[in-house]
């Protein structure tokens, strides 16, 4: 399945969650994408931005094993559907929408929960999409550079 329709059916599906577990496995299932999204573009990606796309690999692929058997429980991770990525600033632009709303759902989250264990995962969620969002950022700075004839 192609990038965008993942990310668009996991914006969905972070909408559709209601409960405060449900919303920290769609933040997963994020992480995990970004994880998917970043490795295909590493590999497949455009020369100039491999090395980036590798590092957002890297930070999607942050989590603790706790957190990826939660979004597993979850139904599985939608990123291991990923074919490709046929529109790299799309998918990378769409991602970073993704987390925006990742983080905002993450605080609400983290404000309403009593329970020590689920607030320190929140936390730990919303520093993985933040850093996550800042590989999108610098991925996209290079795509960019690289359409104006750039140097990255």
């Amino acid at each position: 399945m192609d990038a965008l329709r993942l990310i668009e059916a996991t914006r969905l599906a972070l909408a559709r969650a209601r409960s405060m577990e449900d919303i920290v496995a769609e933040a997963w299932q994020t992480q995990a994408l970004a994880q998917a999204v970043g490795a295909h573009l590493a590999d497949q990606g455009p020369f100039e931005a491999r090395a980036a796309a590798g590092h957002l690999s890297e930070a999607g692929g942050r989590t603790s094993g706790a957190l990826r058997q939660i979004a597993l429980r979850a139904g599985g991770l939608r990123a291991a559907r990923l074919s490709g990525v046929r529109d790299p600033w799309g998918a990378l632009t769409g991602l970073g929408v993704l987390l925006g709303e990742v983080g905002i759902a993450l605080v609400g989250v983290a404000c309403a929960c009593e329970e020590d264990g689920l607030y320190w995962q929140c936390i730990e969620a919303i520093d993985a999409a933040d850093e996550t969002g800042d590989r999108v950022s610098g991925l996209l700075r290079r795509l960019t550079l690289r359409e104006r004839g750039g140097a990255a």
